[in-house]
Parts: C-alpha cells; sequence; structure tokens
C-alpha cells in the first residue's frame, strides 16, 4: 500500500481503477495495487513504479500540458528492476545483476556504457546529474556538471554522457550517495559526510555559498552518527543513528523545520523534532518530510503549495507538522519509505506479519568478515569462488577499508583525524587466520600487489581512506620473506606518494595506534631496512636496494619523529639499524685501498674502486638525512671518517687568538663548512693537530670567561646562558658561533658551559621547564611548585610581570598585571620560560646560530639528538679510570707487568681526581670524556729511550701516545707526571 497527496494526478495512477482509491483528509490518497510496490520515485516529469521487478512510469502534467499522461510499462528485455530514481527529465534504472539501465524522456530505455562490468549497488539522481554506488565502493557520475555536481574537478566538461570515477572518493568505505537540484552528497560507513557541487544557499553546510567541484568534509557533522542523507533542491537533511535530524540551505520555505525562512550554512538541528527518535528523512524540491517509526507519524515542512504537505495547508510551513495517515494505515502496516518530489509526497507501507521491521531496501558495499575467512579456510566454497572473492575484497581499497570496524559502543563512528575507528583485535585475528594458509595468503598477496596498491590515491578526499595504510603493514609482517619484502616496498612507495597534508593525517593516526601495533609498524621498516643493508655491504652497485633503502628509512624517521612528539614509549633502540655499522666498516676499508692503491692496478680496477667508493658514500649521505637508523657510534665513526672538501689554515699569535682568529675567519667564511681545521702558532709553525687541540681550550676559555662579557652569570655556577642586554658587538655572538661549529665540524670537544636549551634551540626542538631548571634550578623549581600546588586557590599572589636581568617584562601585554590564577597558571609557565630560553635571547641566539652553521653541514648536525649534540661537543664527566687502565696497551719494551708501568699505575691510582682530570688533558688534549665514553680513549704508553732523569713525560695527543721515560724510582714517577699534568714546561710536544 502507498498513500500519496500534493498536486493533481491521474487518479490512481492507472494502477487500479479510479474508484478503488481511498480518500481521506487533507488531500491525502491510499492505494493498494494487486502487484505490492516494491519501490518508487518521483521526479520533476515522471513517477515510476517497480512491481514484479516491472517498472511503470506515468508522465506528470506540467507547463506544457495541462493533464498527466498514462501509466506506462517499460520495455526491458529480460532486466528485472530493484530499484528506480527519476530526477529531472528521465530516470535511472538498477537491475538486480548490478547493471544501469537509462530512461531517456521519451520514456526509452537503454544500458549505461561504462559500467558493463561492475556491479552496482545504489544508484542517485539529482536534476541534471546522476550517481552509481559500485559493489567495490567505487562512485561513478555523469550529466551535468555545470556547479562541480559531478566533483570531477575545475577542469572538467560541463557535461558528461558516459560515466567517469570520482577518484578523490576512492578508498572510502560509502554507505549512500543522494543526488540534489545541482548538489551531492556521500555517506561513508563511519559516518562521514562529502558534499559536493551547488552551494548558493549553503547546501553543502560548510559555512558558505561557494560551489565545490570535489567532494568536501563536512566537518560540522564529524561524529553525529550520521546515517542517512537526503539532498532536495536547494537544501539537504541528515538523520543521526538514534534519530537526530539536521537540515541546511535554503530554507525560504519554511523546508529547514527551523521556525524561519532563513537559509542556514551550517548542519542545525531540527529542534521541533528533538527526542522523537526519526527513523527516515527525505527531502523534495522545496519541501521535506520525515517519518518516526515507533510512533508510525509523519511529519511534514516547507512548501505547502499544491497540498504537498498533506496537513490541509496552502501555505509555507517553517515548523515539522503531522501528517494525518490514522485512517490509511492502521497496526498492521509499517512506513517502509518516504518519497518527496517536485509537487508530490509518497509513503509506501508494508504489511507487518509478524515482529519483523522494515526491509532496508539499500545494499552496501563489500566488505570482509569473520564469516567470509571461515569458509576460505575450510574449503567449503570452490577454489574457483574464493579467488574470485578475495579478488572483490582485496582488490578494492574501500572494501577493505569498510572491513575492521569497531562497532561495539558505536566507536568508528567517532572516526576522525586522531580516532580511525578500526578493531585492531579483529585486524590481527583475521589476517592471522588467512596467513596460517599458504594458498589463501599467496592469493591475497597477489591481489594487493598487482591490483590493491596501484590504485591507491595519493590525495583522498578524508582520513577514512587512511585506515588501509594501518591495515596492510599488519597483512605484510606475517608473510614469508620475499612475499614481505616486495610488498613493503610497494607499501613504502604508496606512503611517499601521497600529498604532504594527507601524510600528516597519515602521522597522526601512527601516533594514536596501540603500542604493539605501532612497534609492528616500525619493526617492519627497521626489519626490511637491516636486510638491505646487509646485503648492499656484500653486493656491488645495486640502485634499486639503494632506493628500496632509501624509502624504508624515510618511513622509519618519520615515524621516530611522530613517536617523539606524541611522547611514546618507543625507544630509539627500536629503530637503530646495527648493520649500518658494517656498511661503515666496509666504506673505510674502501677508503683505505683507495688511499692505498697499489701502483699495478689496472685503470678498471681503480675505476671500479672508485666507483664503489663514490657509490657507498653516496648512499650513507642519504642516510645521515634519516639518522633515527644510527646508532651513536655509527654517527661518531661518519663524523670521524666523512670525506673532507678541504683545508682551512689559521696562522695565530698565542697573545692574540680571538683578534687574529676573528679576522682569518671572517676573511675565509666559504671555506668554513667541510674543511679540516689546521693550526699554526706564530711562535711555533709546526702542522701539528696539538695545536687545534690547544687552541679550542684556550679559545673557548677566553670566550666563556666572565671578561668577556658574551654569557650572563646564573644560580647554576657551572652553567652560563644568552645575556638579555648585549654588552659587545653583536659580530662577537656570530664568531662565537663559528668556532663552536668548527670544534663540532672537526671532532673536538671543548668546553662550552651551556645547559641543553641551547643544543635543542639548535636542532629546533622547543626548550621546556626541565632545561630553565638545569642552568637555574632556584627559579625552575619555583615554576613547577606552581605548576603541582594542589590547594584550590582561584589567584595566586603573583602576576604576569616578571623580572629577568634586572629588565621588567610582562609576559601578557595584552594584559599587563595579569594576575596568575589556577586556571592560567600553565600558560604562565609557558610564557615565562619561552620569554627567558627564547624571546629575551632571540637576537643574540639568532647570531649565535647564523655563525655556528657557516661552519659545519646542517645535515651532520641533525643527525645527533640535543643531548648527543651536547656530548659530542662538550663531551661528559662519567671518568671510569678502571675502562682507561683495562684499554691501555704498551709498545717498545713496555708491558702491563713492566715496573715502570706498575709504578705509573700506582702513582695514577693516588692522583687528585682533578689530576686525573689534568691528566686526560694532557694525553688528548680534552677536559672531558669524549661522548662515546673512557673506552673510545685508546691510549697507548710507549718508552721513551734518549732521556734524563729531569726528563718529563711526552703526549702525542692526537693519538693518545704517552712517552714515559724509565725513572729510576717511583716517587721521581710522580713528581714528572705531576709536573707534566701541570704544564709547567708549556704546551704540549708531538
Amino acid at each position: 500500500m502507498f498513500c500519496y497527496w500534493g498536486a493533481q494526478v491521474r487518479e490512481g495512477f492507472g494502477l487500479i481503477q479510479p474508484d478503488k482509491v481511498k480518500h481521506g483528509d487533507c488531500g491525502i490518497r491510499s492505494v493498494c495495487p494487486k502487484s505490492a510496490v516494491q519501490d518508487m520515485s518521483a521526479g520533476r516529469s515522471f513517477v515510476g513504479f517497480i512491481r514484479d521487478g516491472q517498472v511503470s512510469v506515468l508522465r506528470l502534467r506540467g507547463e506544457d500540458c495541462d493533464q498527466d499522461g498514462k501509466l506506462k510499462q517499460l520495455q526491458l528485455k529480460n532486466d528485472r528492476i530493484r530499484s528506480i530514481v527519476c530526477g529531472g527529465d528521465g530516470a535511472v534504472l538498477l537491475a538486480y545483476g548490478g547493471k544501469v539501465l537509462i530512461m531517456d524522456k521519451s520514456t526509452v530505455c537503454s544500458p549505461l556504457k561504462g559500467l558493463e562490468n561492475k556491479q552496482v549497488i545504489q544508484i542517485a539522481c539529482g536534476d541534471q546529474h546522476s550517481m552509481a554506488l559500485t559493489r567495490d565502493g567505487q562512485l561513478f557520475v555523469w550529466g551535468d556538471n555545470s556547479h562541480g555536481q559531478l566533483g570531477l574537478e575545475k577542469e572538467q566538461p560541463r557535461s558528461l554522457s558516459a560515466p567517469q570515477r570520482v577518484e578523490s572518493l576512492d578508498g572510502i568505505p560509502l554507505a549512500q550517495i543522494s543526488a540534489g537540484g545541482d548538489h551531492s552528497f556521500a555517506l561513508s560507513l563511519s559516518g562521514v559526510v562529502f558534499g559536493w557541487g551547488k552551494n548558493s544557499a549553503g547546501q553543502l553546510g560548510l559555512g558558505d555559498t561557494t560551489d565545490r567541484h570535489v567532494p568536501t568534509v563536512v566537518n560540522s557533522l564529524n561524529r553525529k552518527k550520521t546515517v542517512s542523507i537526503s539532498c532536495g533542491g536547494e537544501h539537504t537533511a541528515t538523520l543521526s543513528k538514534g534519530g537526530t535530524v539536521f537540515t541546511f540551505g535554503s530554507g525560504g520555505f519554511g523546508q529547514l523545520g527551523h521556525n524561519s525562512f532563513k537559509d542556514e550554512h551550517h548542519p542545525r538541528v531540527v529542534a521541533e523534532l528533538w527526542g522523537s527518535k526519526v527513523s527516515q528523512v527525505t527531502c523534495g524540491r522545496r519541501h521535506t518530510l520525515v517519518s518516526v517509526e515507533s510512533s508510525k507519524l509523519i511529519y511534514s515542512f516547507g512548501c505547502g503549495m499544491q497540498g504537498k504537505l498533506g496537513n490541509g495547508e496552502m501555505i509555507k510551513q517553517s515548523v515539522p507538522f503531522p501528517v494525518d495517515l490514522s485512517t490509511k494505515c492502521g497496526h498492521a502496516y509499517m512506513i517502509e519509505k518516504l518519497i518527496a518530489g517536485e509537487n508530490h509526497s509518497f509513503a509506501v507501507f508494508f504489511k507487518k506479519l509478524g515482529n519483523e521491521s522494515k526491509p532496508n531496501p539499500r545494499r552496501g558495499i563489500l566488505t570482509l568478515d569473520n564469516r567470509m575467512i571461515d569458509r576460505w579456510v575450510s574449503g567449503s566454497d570452490s577454489w574457483k569462488v574464493i579467488k574470485k572473492d578475495i579478488n572483490k575484497v582485496f582488490s578494492s581499497a574501500a572494501s577493505l577499508n569498510g572491513s575492521f570496524l569497531k562497532t561495539s559502543c558505536d566507536e568508528h563512528y567517532q572516526m576522525s583525524e586522531e580516532h580511525c575507528g578500526l578493531d585492531f583485535d579483529l585486524v590481527k585475528a583475521s589476517f592471522a587466520k588467512l596467513s596460517n594458509n599458504e594458498r589463501l595468503i599467496s592469493e591475497v598477496v597477489k591481489v594487493v600487489q598487482q591490483t590493491l596498491l596501484p590504485s591507491l590515491n595519493p590525495n583522498p578526499a578524508g582520513v577514512e581512506a587512511l585506515r588501509l595504510y594501518l591495515l596492510l603493514p599488519e597483512l605484510i609482517r606475517g608473510l614469508q620473506e620475499q612475499q614481505r619484502t616486495e610488498l613493503t616496498k610497494a607499501l613504502a612507495s604508496k606512503i611517499l606518494d601521497l600529498n604532504p597534508a594527507v601524510l600528516k593525517e597519515l602521522e597522526m593516526y601512527w601516533s594514536k595506534l596501540p603500542d604493539d601495533l605501532l612497534k609492528n609498524l616500525v619493526g617492519l621498516f627497521q626489519k626490511e631496512s637491516a636486510m638491505l643493508i646487509g646485503r648492499i655491504a656484500v653486493v656491488k652497485l645495486d640502485s634499486d636496494k639503494e632506493k628500496h633503502l632509501l624509502k624504508f628509512v624515510q618511513i622509519l624517521q618519520m615515524v621516530y619523529q611522530v613517536c617523539r612528539s606524541a611522547h611514546r614509549d618507543i625507544t630509539k633502540s627500536d629503530f637503530i639499524i646495527h648493520e649500518v655499522n658494517g656498511l661503515l666498516d666496509v666504506l673505510q676499508t674502501i677508503n683505505e685501498d683507495a688511499n692505498n692503491m697499489p701502483l699495478f692496478y689496472l685503470p678498471e680496477q681503480i675505476q671500479a674502486l672508485v666507483a664503489q667508493k663514490n657509490y657507498y658514500n653516496k648512499i650513507l649521505k642519504n642516510l645521515i638525512s634519516l639518522p633515527c637508523i644510527f646508532n651513536l657510534e655509527a654517527k661518531c665513526s661518519y663524523m670521524k671518517n666523512r670525506v673532507w672538501k678541504g683545508g682551512l689554515q689559521l696562522t695565530l699569535r698565542r697573545t692574540a687568538l680571538l683578534e687574529d682568529c676573528f679576522f682569518q675567519l671572517m676573511a675565509n667564511l666559504q671555506y668554513l663548512r667541510g674543511h679540516w681545521l689546521a693550526v699554526f702558532y706564530t711562535e711555533d709553525m709546526r702542522n701539528t693537530d696539538v695545536n687545534k687541540r690547544d687552541f679550542f681550550l684556550n679559545v673557548f676559555k677566553e670566550l666563556c670567561g666572565p671578561e668577556s662579557q658574551l654569557l650572563m652569570d646564573i644560580d647554576n655556577k657551572t652553567l652560563s646562558w644568552f645575556p638579555t642586554k648585549i654588552r659587545v658587538k653583536k659580530e662577537k655572538y656570530f664568531l662565537f658561533g663559528i668556532l663552536c661549529g668548527l670544534a663540532f665540524n672537526n671532532n673536538s670537544v671543548v668546553n662550552l658551559p651551556f645547559p641543553l636549551a641551547l643544543f635543542k634551540k639548535l636542532l629546533n626542538v622547543k626548550p621546556c621547564l626541565e632545561d630553565l631548571i638545569e642552568f637555574s634550578p632556584v627559579l625552575g623549581k619555583s615554576l613547577r611548585y606552581i605548576l603541582d600546588y594542589s590547594d584550590d586557590v582561584k589567584e595566586m599572589d603573583m602576576n604576569f610581570t616578571i623580572v629577568w636581568d634586572g629588565t621588567e617584562v610582562e609576559l601578557d601585554p595584552a594584559e599587563p598585571g595579569k594576575v596568575v590564577t589556577n586556571n592560567n597558571r600553565t600558560d604562565f609557565v609557558d610564557k615565562y620560560v619561552d620569554y627567558i630560553l627564547n624571546k629575551s635571547v632571540k637576537e643574540v641566539f639568532e647570531e649565535f646560530k647564523r655563525g655556528f652553521f657557516s661552519a659545519c653541514d646542517r645535515c651532520l648536525v641533525e643527525m645527533f639528538e640535543p643531548e648527543e649534540l651536547r656530548g659530542v661537543l662538550v663531551g661528559n664527566e662519567e671518568y671510569d679510570w678502571d675502562v682507561l687502565k683495562k684499554n691501555t696497551t704498551y709498545e717498545g719494551s713496555f708491558h702491563a707487568k713492566h715496573p715502570t708501568i706498575i709504578s705509573f699505575w700506582e702513582v695514577f691510582d693516588e692522583l687528585t681526581p682533578n689530576e686525573k682530570k689534568g691528566f686526560l688533558l694532557f694525553i688528548t688534549g680534552f677536559e672531558k670524556v669524549p661522548i662515546l665514553g673512557m673506552s673510545a680513549v685508546k691510549m697507548r704508553v710507549g718508552d721513551l729511550f734518549k732521556f734524563t732523569q729531569d726528563h718529563l713525560p711526552e703526549a702525542l695527543t692526537c693519538h693518545a701516545l704517552l712517552y714515559l721515560p724509565v725513572y729510576q724510582n717511583k716517587e721521581t714517577l710522580r713528581t714528572k707526571v705531576i709536573e707534566a699534568i701541570n704544564h709547567k714546561r708549556g704546551f704540549w710536544e708531538e
């Protein structure tokens, strides 16, 4: 049975005799044809009915004709039709097999060309454009595109006769499509709403009136659990799970139901229906119908001309008003479908036989579920059928994306940039079942590799499409090595092909992954990277391996940055690839071979060696821009053995170190970065590495001393910071930065009394309160106390006005003297820390930073974490003297049991801590332990034959080599060692 009301039509539509039509109040008529109406639709020119798979259409009266035509059954040969939608001048039909047919205005039907091999499950029709959704989740459009209603970018023609795929929605698992006058909508399985096309009245719900030529997410409907959409002429309605109705767009006839006749540019709840638990909503040209299943009520609002609201009024109605159907359907009937056309309204009912609910005529896209996997695993279906199913599911990004949704508590409806809505336990269990069956998983791999991955869209319309990039690593990691490697290569390429903005959204998803899945993701790319590096170290000149390796490591670096930013509990060691150390060893060996090339080498041998050297250098140079895979030892090894561009020579007077070096450095700025440093003193023109270490030792003592006025003292007496008031020429900070950069570039440990904050700032890492606490414990701990204060005090006895370095500062200039409260104390502390570590020293620090990166390559610096960078430049104070003793080797006549050596170590053990530090400076030229620890100091002790008992020990600092005379007794040895440590004979000798 169906009821209808609105403009005058042929009595009974020709479905039954006119005298069989039942008339009720307010112009409502009811019809009960002998053959039940399975589906129907009303457009501007036609109304169509489906009975027993056959379609009958009736031409509606219009401006060119003042009466309806006769009901006409369409000639469809053997096609049985399951759905019809009427548009402006024609209709679109959907057959049971998924075939689409087009009916033109003369009622001639023909198959739609271009979708012959597609199984269509839903159709929609606007005034002059149409849409079709396929079983594998692809959306096709055709017709008029004057306002972008086809969603195919602005460059597309104004009209298309052949269907074309909406590529931007590829990978989005769509649940429903809807077409309005000149606008279109699509709804995903997780309730995400996409709109595009004409937007003159705000009918896209995007907050403006600008047309859209590509599907655009209606963000204000996110997490509203939208389950249905209907488009009218220039307005739109959505229905949320639970029965809440939102409307937006043109409201001039009251069709939005907001008790006004204004347009709405954002979705707005129809307040009059609040709590009614609406079960269905549909939009006509200028009116809207809703139904409430529990009460069997239908409400209408909008244009009431010709009685299409069914309430006896011919006026505009701006609030929902019930349609009186009490005499038309008793308890035996349930509302199946509402249809709102141009000037008509329909309600189709089905007869309730038991406790069944109304049928759902809408079919969904194919998704993978447990029952399907169990059928495959059990072999209950033939292999031919199984292969076909696998191909359907795993070739479709939308199908796979729509699988594994977390339906408990409607969690998948909470899908957003931060919440993917996947049930990861189900993901792991499902893929584990598949991986245990070699035949099944091989077929899956083939389809994913050959069809799915090549089809992925690098710029999808919504983040929902990115769920696939979370699913595939879980599938891939359970594969055998060869399959795993090939799919990982393809996946890595697709990830890196993503639009940068989309990639940022994927990184957000990564940051929210459960710990085990995040570790699995890291493990997948780490394992494949390690395998490739191992092969590269033994297989010569393979550009493919190099290309794939860089992609794997690039993804690892992105995930590493995500983990750091999100403070995830995944350690740096999870990313390190120890095979890199082996690659560095290979390169070192090749460099040694190249430097010591035998004279009898043939030209082709020389050429091959040089090519191999360049190949490994290129790989490592690319890898250091992705430093997460390097352990500290590998980073330091690369720094030590890298290829230099050339040398830079400084000739200095010891009495004018800063003056001379500043002048010469400024004259050679282009030779600072990537050049090794050679230092000569005018007093002693020998070319020794000792001079360089002595230079750095003394120049930094001068720069960091109080007389230089470069730095300010704070309550931590061992550390310094930049002043807010510059007391020297700004160029000195530039020189200061250059010297620090040179020390880094030349692997020299220097006395740089700065907190970790400096090294964070050099690496563009934001300093925090803990950094302030390090160098100003009194102030930092006071601020920590403010944050931790637990008493409920509305206002604290302080304000946003502070004093730093003798200057009063307003932390919030917009509100001078603002009082610190419980609510704003975090902001107060953040601003305080930011001012001291950033704003107050911005000018000075930028000058220092400019100098620093003038003298060293940024890519080398960025290899290191802030803590590592400080260690490389400053060293550490973990003085493990037992390790030094254990690692010492002996040359000449010396050995561990030699009396002089035994006496030496006895003397050494009796030295004071400061004297032992002095010995380290004497033997290495550094005051602190290198970043790799005391184990990196490989001291050698050799005997000094030409000597007198007055001769001091000598040190070759660049090799940590100690030349020790054979003294007659322990006391003489003690005296001479301490004298050497205290530098009473001037500078070191080499």
